[in-house]
């Protein structure tokens, strides 16, 4: 009982630290790879809100792969998951990077286009798009630039958040993030909500 007061303390205090890494008038320390052509971001926080508001007059689209979603969860407020990138389909690997090489999602813009339109939204609305820490996003973000869209916002700590860079979880996603400041999320996957080639 008292080392699950203890934690719920700790992690109370770690949630608070970690939710002010970015504040939203200043992205000045966003780093430049999460940077986007059009310079809109959102924390985790203000998507949630942001979707709990203007959701009927905003796209927000989870694009991380189908297999991250599936064994990782999802924000309960996305419209759907468009991959922005898959799992090379021969599972190649990734010398750089070690680990199995990812492609961009040829499908990508259609499939977004498709569900802007299921939501009677246009290119000059609002789309938030979320992926595991605010890169691929950004990548997106740039992509969608380039095709005419006004207002893309990237959320930059994404769904899991940022490497610890000391401590004892070094190296793993527990700074900052949808997941770790405890907005809703779930395994239980929406099939509707689900990427699907061609739809």
């Amino acid at each position: 009982m008292r080392f699950n007061m203890f934690m719920s303390a700790v992690t109370g205090v770690l949630l608070i630290m970690n939710a002010g890494v970015y504040a939203a008038e200043d992205w000045s320390a966003l780093s430049k790879k999460k940077q986007t052509k059009l310079g809109l971001y959102m924390t985790p926080t203000q998507a949630y809100e942001h979707m709990q508001k203007e959701g009927d007059k905003s796209l927000f689209l989870d694009i991380r792969s189908r297999a991250e979603i599936n064994f990782l969860g999802s924000p309960t407020s996305i419209d759907a998951n468009v991959p922005y990138m898959e799992l090379n389909e021969w599972y190649a690997w990734n010398e750089k990077k070690n680990d199995f090489k990812m492609d961009v999602n040829s499908d990508f813009a259609k499939s977004l286009s498709k569900r802007l339109n299921d939501k009677g939204l246009t290119k000059n609305d609002t789309v938030i798009l979320i992926c595991r820490s605010g890169t691929r996003s950004s990548k997106a973000a740039d992509l969608l630039a380039d095709l005419g869209y006004k207002k893309v916002y990237s959320v930059a700590e994404g769904f899991e958040g940022d490497k610890a860079k000391s401590g004892v979880s070094k190296g793993q996603r527990t700074v900052n993030g949808w997941k770790n400041i405890g907005l809703p999320w779930s395994y239980k996957l929406v099939k509707t909500k689900m990427y699907k080639i061609g739809g």
